[in-house]
């Protein structure tokens, strides 16, 4: 006959899933609060980085298209850059500062430096690149390199 030996039995840990889901929820505000340009907080690279315009990009037949979302600014605070693959947009919005004397405001609108470097899915024509802006939206025209250019064989003569 065999004995067996009992051991004790350890105490069974319960998951509280919402307790995790809280603990998330309270890590997720504190990461949020610390990007957030003004006066709670936030690091100066998350300050500096709080306008990025949104883009979209269209490969049509002979040309890429490109429309960025560029509210409340004009022509002359864009530069545009185009290379062959790439291209190279920056820019700043200015904010108008408002004072009042009996009270606070309270701006939710997004100023400061952006930069965007867009990498193009084929080659452009630079020189022939066509740009507008026009109520918020920058367009830019990028005509493609013609297939004849791509990929047009040379012949090399052996000396």
């Amino acid at each position: 006959m065999a004995i067996l030996k009992r051991e004790p039995i350890e105490e069974i840990a319960t998951w509280e899933p919402f307790r995790s889901m809280d603990y998330l929820h309270r890590e997720m505000n504190r990461l949020f609060e610390r990007m957030m340009p003004g006066d709670g907080g936030g690091s100066l690279a998350a300050k500096a980085l709080n306008f990025v315009p949104s883009a979209e990009l269209e490969d049509a037949d002979d040309a890429i298209c490109i429309r960025l979302e560029v509210p409340g600014m004009e022509a002359k605070d864009i530069d545009v850059e185009v290379a062959e693959n790439f291209i190279f947009i920056k820019g700043e919005r200015k904010s108008e500062s408002k004072s009042e004397e009996k009270g606070y405001v309270r701006s939710e609108f997004q100023y400061g430096k952006f930069e965007r470097r867009i990498p193009l899915p084929t080659h452009v024509q630079a020189d022939k690149a066509k740009a507008e802006c026009r109520n918020g939206v920058l367009k830019l025209n990028l005509p493609k390199v013609e297939k004849e250019q791509r990929n047009k064989a040379v012949k090399l003569n052996i000396s």
